[in-house]
């Protein structure tokens, strides 16, 4: 979600929130609704909302026909649906992404105003989540991030945890069961008018353009691309969480469940025989499937595994991050399709590369630097020839390639920056 700074009452009613749940646990809300439709609420919703932009929905509107005629008319109206109890959500178009592999990832895109209404009952529901969520849960949270996952691993291997369980579940998001998250919700809420709207949420219609662009059901799931949707699959989430902690509290378990998202592993200092069991048992219990060929049990010391784009490896000194095979595939395939582009001059795509380039390496700070290296020398192959079918030449054009040309002269922003010129990373509160 894009940073925006929090109106001053609705912090504090998100402090509120926060702190009740955090005190009582057993606490279920009963008056949160009208917290949803409050003006205030509405019109931090929608800036979030703005600032994230995306592609319109089934019903065509962007922002910009918004702004056209006033944010304000569309707040009024949503306002004004949400406190009588009409507002309906729209149905939400199905794209899909596709992956290294050949397959596609659905991504589900609600309209704007849906998208508006589930940012403003994000607001107001994920204080209340977070007082649940366990430690070691990173994905999709507030001042929470990947490499803080990263982290804890690398801290369970120092500790003597090498022993991994490497997770895989598959098509989670797709397959949630409707019925299983409602309550996993009411354990916390009990407002009615919360509760249907989340229903209405998870029920919207799919309009998939290869289905004929009919509306259908969506029967389990919670859409991809839907803003409430990562709230929610944390939520779900979270009772294989905490499950796991009140086993290990009792000696049933050992070691540290870390998880991003769907994304998780199981770190045991020996052989994790009866965590694999229980991984097993308790995704059954969700209604989830883990993926057969892509959930091991390794030996984190004799043998590579990944995490969140990352291959953790053992070089008989602390573990080291690299890049994961399918990571650095990402990567090239995404420098060659730019670069494939012969009609763009040679400062629009520096620009874009400059972008992409800033973007990757900022999340893939932690690889070893040769690993980066690598990726520079093959930034430079592909702007030498880049340059030469641009022009026509019969060989491809090194000299455009040459560093001091293309970092010094041109300006492109490089993968691996010494440490003394990398810019420090934002500190977050665990």
């Amino acid at each position: 979600m894009a940073t925006l700074e929090t109106p001053v009452k609705l912090r504090e009613l998100q402090r509120a929130l926060y702190q009740r749940a955090k005190k009582e646990p057993k606490f279920r809300f009963y008056a949160l609704y009208d917290k949803v439709y409050r003006p205030d609420v509405l019109a931090h919703a929608y800036a979030l909302a703005k600032a994230n932009d995306g592609a319109p929905g089934p019903d065509g509107v962007t922002f910009e026909q918004i702004e056209e005629g006033g944010a304000t008319a569309l707040l009024e109206e949503l306002h004004h649906e949400l406190k009588a109890k009409t507002y309906r959500p729209g149905p939400v178009r199905r794209v899909y992404i596709p992956k290294l592999n050949g397959a596609e990832r659905p991504l589900g895109i609600p309209n704007v105003r849906d998208r508006v209404v589930q940012t403003a009952a994000k607001l107001v529901l994920e204080p209340i989540f977070e007082a649940d969520f366990e430690p070691d849960s990173y994905g999709f949270r507030p001042k929470r991030d990947a490499h803080q996952a990263l982290a804890a691993v690398r801290e369970a291997l120092e500790q003597g945890m090498c022993w991994v369980i490497d997770a895989d579940l598959s098509a989670y998001f797709d397959t949630i069961p409707h019925d299983r998250l409602m309550k996993a919700v009411a354990e916390r809420v009990v407002d009615g008018a919360v509760l249907a709207l989340i229903k209405r949420f998870l029920e919207a219609p799919i309009v998939d353009e290869r289905d004929g662009n009919r509306p259908r059901r969506n029967r389990q799931g919670t859409p991809q691309g839907g803003v409430i949707s990562p709230l929610l699959a944390n939520l779900y989430l979270n009772l294989m969480d905490r499950n796991f902690r009140r086993r290990a509290e009792k000696g049933e378990l050992s070691g540290r469940l870390i998880r991003y998202a769907d994304d998780f592993v199981v770190l045991t200092p020996g052989k994790p025989g009866a965590e694999m069991a229980w991984v097993e048992k308790i995704v059954s219990r969700l209604g989830l499937k883990l993926h057969p060929d892509k959930t091991r049990i390794r030996h984190a010391r004799r043998e590579d595994f990944s995490f969140l784009g990352y291959q953790v490896r053992w070089r008989y000194r602390p573990y080291v991050f690299d890049l994961a095979i399918k990571s650095a595939e990402r990567i090239r395939e995404e420098i060659r399709r730019k670069t494939r582009r012969t009609w763009m001059n040679l400062e629009a795509m520096i620009v874009d590369l400059n972008g992409y380039i800033r973007g990757a390496r900022n999340y893939f700070r932690q690889v070893r630097p040769r690993a980066l290296a690598d990726l520079d020398y093959f930034v430079q192959q592909r702007m030498a020839r880049w340059w030469g079918r641009k022009h026509a030449l019969r060989r491809p054009a090194w000299s455009l390639a040459h560093r001091a040309t293309l970092y010094g002269q041109h300006g492109l922003e490089r993968w691996y920056v010494p440490r003394a010129l990398h810019p420090a990373p934002a500190r977050h509160a665990r």
